[in-house]
């Protein structure tokens, strides 16, 4: 472990706004993933069938990933491959330089009268700019730290998730794979947006992420690229998938006239059944719910739309080919992060390179892949680990961490660019190693470890009698906050001989199991219908049962004071609208207040609706969004839905209004998508 990293850890830990922050954010985050799994009692069986799934992928990754080329390539998709950073920013900077120069009077969408072009952005000239990139969170963006790259050509990137805006305003890293903000409390924040975005000064998050949102909306309709990463590939369909909960994911794929999508090689699952395995269990282990507000699957680009898919390898070949293998199962939930002890006192920030540098990927999780991927310069992160296996119990796809740890740990990562790594005990100082290497010399020797057993007995007794813990030197490491307590009076081989060592706790595990298993047994089954009202209403959306869905919803518009929607054609009867004075376009339009939309289906036991091509706009741009929905189409769960997506351009499962909980882990209604959803549910 470097002294670097020892000075961060220290910091860290002294930090106390740090420390209350962190403690937020991995309680509600463990507390949230427990009761989440708690609707699948299988999560065992599932979790083993994810990890066989993504084993066979990266077993054989070549033919996945010639057959999910193929597949995009017969969508429509222009696929690139990059074999590490700089050609992945090569081929993004080719494609925004060959695009048109925006000028004041460009307009966006079909018929280019989506929205006019502000004069002004944020203070800044928009006649100065060449290409604006909005962009969803993606960590292999910060795995290639592609924001500076293109800054230095010109070219302004807007981070458009709440977290990531909030660090990329103070010039700083994620500190979490899921929560980019998670090390900050609402009064840094609040400070932030006074300063750089002339608000005054307020701690209420409401009106901090309100503030995001109309400052981001601009960044949205003006942009000439949209960005985002990709959760999950589907080899057999070319499908891409993207989960967010706040909308920008959405946004970036749907306004923009250019959509670059940045995947990491390793990202592909076979079919959309595994993938419905997969988002069983990702958002469980990243957020806490059942599945995220958006998950888009994406197989053609939409009409006036160019797609780009970089597909990276960035070290991931290399990577498969070592001791650390394992380590691309990986789907980035972050829930190794929430439950390791060490994270939850340091947070993303203290996991720091040699050369000071912070590591793209912190955690559990990152102390393997950073190494892994990016050579020795993180290879010590290693050692911030207590191997307590935490963080193998909560992986959704059950990597084995720890063994990946002490892998790292003996040198096992795999050389960059032919440079050896160290051979033994990677990432530690001489002196550890020369500590530890005397250690194993003892200890696998019984009658010298016992013996040195009673001598460090004896020397405690001698010199520190009255002391239960002794204080090693500063230099071992364990001297700046850890201390070892009093070696017992006897061994355990003669304590075990005296019969003085208590029964074990056996059976606990079964135990649990049962208690668990038994607490979620329903006494009684509700109809899909009951259900998927129930899961909606507690997600903070709206159902309404009606036999007449244009009636109802003139009523609904009427009590609301609203004379114009948007919207999806075939949806309501048209001459009910105008017979009641409410005027309706299906052109997309940032400015109607409420956009209704006919929902493919529901999902019972998520409380989601599907919508697919012409339905986009108008679930996503309106603050409030109308699905109607038939009562016969709401299905059991997100597998039985798949089919039919397979025939769509873009489809999204939505579930619930758009939300956040970026500031402070503080749940917040309405961010970038919808903040109202009303399903009217017929009959």
């Amino acid at each position: 472990m470097t002294n670097n990293l020892r000075t961060r850890i220290r910091q860290s830990i002294e930090d106390q706004t740090l420390q209350t922050a962190l403690d937020n954010n991995a309680e509600r985050r463990l507390n949230g993933r427990a009761a989440a799994f708690q609707s699948i009692p299988d999560w065992r069986e599932r979790r083993q069938r994810a990890h066989a799934i993504r084993a066979d992928v990266i077993e054989h990754l070549d033919e996945y990933l010639a057959q999910f080329i193929a597949k995009n390539e017969g969508n429509g998709v222009i696929v690139h491959r990059a074999k590490d950073s700089a050609e992945a920013i090569n081929i993004i900077l080719d494609i925004s330089k060959s695009l048109p120069l925006r000028t004041l009077s460009t307009q966006r969408g079909k018929d280019k009268t989506l929205v006019p072009l502000s004069p002004v952005f944020r203070g800044r000239d928009l006649r100065g700019e060449k290409v604006l990139i909005a962009k969803s969170k993606s960590m292999v963006s910060e795995e290639i730290e592609l924001n500076h790259a293109l800054e230095k050509e010109g070219i302004r990137v807007v981070e458009t998730d709440l977290g990531e805006y909030i660090v990329q305003m103070r010039h700083e890293r994620p500190s979490h794979i899921i929560t980019p903000a998670a090390h900050l409390k609402k009064e840094q924040v609040a400070e932030l947006f006074h300063e750089k975005l002339g608000i005054p000064y307020t701690t209420d998050i409401p009106t901090l992420t309100a503030t995001a949102r109309k400052v981001l909306r601009e960044v949205f309709l003006t942009a000439d690229i949209g960005f985002s990463g990709v959760n999950f590939g589907v080899a057999e369909s070319g499908t891409t998938c993207i989960v967010t909960n706040e909308g920008n994911g959405r946004m970036v794929t749907t306004i923009p006239p250019v959509h670059i999508a940045l995947m990491g090689m390793e990202r592909l699952v076979p079919n959309l059944e595994d993938l419905s395995l997969m988002l069983s269990l990702l958002p469980r282990s990243a957020t806490g719910q059942k599945l995220t507000v958006y998950t888009q699957l994406l197989n053609k680009p939409l009409p006036d739309q160019t797609r780009h898919l970089i597909i990276l390898d960035n070290g991931r070949t290399r990577l498969k080919n070592s001791p650390l293998k394992e380590s691309l199962y990986c789907i980035r939930c972050g829930a190794c992060l929430n439950a390791c002890p060490v994270f939850r006192e340091l947070s993303g920030h203290a996991y720091i390179g040699k050369d000071k540098s912070i590591a793209p990927y912190p955690g559990p999780i990152g102390s393997v892949i950073s190494p892994g991927l990016l050579g020795e310069n993180f290879v010590h992160l290693a050692q911030a680990s207590s191997l307590c296996g935490a963080c193998k119990d909560v992986c959704p796809v059950d990597i084995d961490l720890p063994k990946l740890l002490t892998r790292v740990r003996a040198g096992e990562s795999p050389a960059v660019d032919d440079r050896q790594l160290t051979t033994d005990g990677a990432g530690l100082t001489w002196t550890t190693r020369f500590g530890l290497q005397m250690y194993t010399r003892i200890a696998t020797h019984p009658k010298l470890f016992a013996a040195s057993q009673k001598f460090a007995a004896l020397t405690m007794t001698l010199f520190s009698p009255r002391s239960q813990w002794i204080r090693l030197p500063a230099f071992t490491g364990w001297g700046y906050s850890k201390d070892f307590p009093r070696f017992a009076g006897k061994t355990f081989r003669q304590r075990m001989e005296n019969g003085e060592l208590g029964v074990g706790n056996r059976g606990i595990e079964n135990r649990d199991s049962e208690t668990f298993q038994s607490s979620n047994s329903p006494t009684s089954k509700p109809s899909h219908l009951e259900q998927f009202s129930q899961e909606l209403t507690a997600l903070g959306g709206h159902v309404t049962l009606t036999k007449n869905p244009t009636q109802s919803i003139i009523e609904f518009l009427n009590m609301r004071g609203i004379k114009k929607i948007m919207l999806e054609p075939n949806t309501l009867d048209e001459s009910l609208l105008r017979e009641a004075n409410i005027e309706f376009t299906n052109t997309p339009d940032d400015q109607t207040p409420v956009g209704a939309t006919n929902a493919i289906c529901g999902l019972a036991d998520t409380g989601s609706v599907l919508e697919a091509d012409g339905a986009l706009h108008a679930s996503l741009l309106p603050e409030i969004h109308i699905a109607v929905l038939k009562s016969s189409d709401i299905l059991p769960s997100l597998p039985d839905a798949m089919k039919f997506v397979k025939d769509k351009n873009a489809a999204v499962f939505i579930t619930g209004p758009s939300r956040t909980a970026d500031i402070e882990m503080t749940l917040t209604i309405g961010v970038h998508g919808p903040k109202e959803i009303h399903v009217f549910v017929v009959e």
